[in-house]
């Protein structure tokens, strides 16, 4: 029995160099260069003027790839999918810094900015929704991890679904042990029927091939550096308007095929 397909409605991608979606399509479709620069974040200009002064950057980052994704729809009745391969690096870092000296008095807000699902929590205030939401980690295979949950709801009764796949760095010295250059991400809004602006199809299988490269060095680096730009392949064919499948990193040996078919 083949995979269900799913509707592409909007996507939005924020990494070193590449501002917003306009931006990357242009360059994944080899109409401009690609250039290294550090990832610009939006201001989370929806959020209350004290949970804006807290936002991180991984808050900021998650926050930018959602409304970017949704355009003009109201994100209130949009369920939800955060998946990250770790939490907030500098909040991480500072709580090390904290609890190794001799005050090991932790702020109560570095602590709620630092655990997992405050992105989530951040969006639901942003946006007044009560929608579902999942928060996941599956380390370098966390945008496969999201994908599967994200269409694992629409199978189940789900109409539409906000999958936001997202990385931020740590200072050193964890640095050193988890080496993500900057913060990036991307967002897939999905769902079950088509829409006047839907892009396209994707389907999604399992699969022992190996994943996709980019033919750019560049941005390969991206896709290599950034668990969560594994789908720099899909978001190239997506930007080209070809029907092309992709093969994305998961859990090794399984792998996740992704085709996707224009509209």
């Amino acid at each position: 029995m083949s995979a269900p397909s799913v509707w592409l409605h909007g996507v939005s991608l924020i990494a070193p160099g590449l501002p917003d979606w306009g931006q990357t399509a242009r360059t994944l479709r080899g109409e401009q260069a690609w250039t290294s620069a550090p990832t610009v974040l939006p201001v989370a200009e929806r959020l209350p003027a004290a949970e804006r002064r807290r936002a991180s950057r991984v808050v900021r980052v998650a926050l930018a790839l959602g409304w970017q994704a949704l355009g003009e729809q109201d994100p209130a009745p949009v369920a939800t999918v955060f998946s990250s391969s770790g939490a907030d690096g500098h909040n991480c870092h500072a709580l090390c810094e904290q609890l190794a000296g001799s005050d090991r008095a932790v702020s109560p807000t570095r602590f709620h900015n630092s655990v997992h699902n405050a992105a989530a929590g951040y969006w639901g205030i942003a946006s007044r929704s009560m929608a579902p939401s999942q928060v996941l980690c599956a380390y370098d295979a966390s945008f496969g991890a999201g994908w599967l949950d994200a269409v694992g709801q629409l199978a189940d009764g789900l109409d539409q679904i906000l999958l936001v796949v997202y990385d931020s760095e740590y200072p050193e010295p964890l640095h050193t042990c988890r080496p993500v250059p900057d913060v990036a991400g991307v967002a897939l809004w999905l769902g079950t029927q088509a829409r006047e602006t839907s892009l396209g199809q994707l389907q999604g299988t399992p699969t022992r091939e190996p994943p996709t490269t980019m033919a750019d060095g560049g941005l390969d680096g991206l896709r290599q550096a950034f668990p969560s730009l594994r789908a720099l392949p899909l978001l190239q064919a997506i930007a080209k308007g070809q029907t092309t499948r992709a093969v994305i990193d998961h859990l090794a040996p399984l792998h996740l095929e992704l085709r996707f078919t224009p509209r």
